[in-house]
């Protein structure tokens, strides 16, 4: 199973994509920590694994554009620091 596949299983995530498969694993991601339940998130880093899923998240932080919501991001900074092998500032 891909990471794009939670997205192809619950369309809802990411209702204006037509093919869920071009999503890149930070969109996807981006999508699944945006609007996914804990269980999507549970679903995603148990295929991507949690530090697969820091890096991820940690990239698109760099960004000029940052798409997650302020609390989602604080709280997901907080909890990759507890649970992943990244540093976040």
């Amino acid at each position: 199973m891909t990471v794009q596949e939670i997205i192809k299983n619950k369309p809802y995530l990411a209702w204006y994509v037509k093919n869920p498969k071009e999503l890149s694993e930070e969109a996807t991601l981006e999508h699944v920590l945006n609007y996914g339940s804990w269980d999507d998130v549970l679903q995603f880093f148990k295929i991507a694994g949690i530090n697969k899923s820091a890096d991820l998240f940690s990239k698109t932080l760099t960004k000029n554009r940052i798409n997650y919501r302020p609390k989602i991001e604080n709280y997901f900074k907080l909890y990759f620091q507890k649970h992943a092998q990244k540093s976040f500032k």
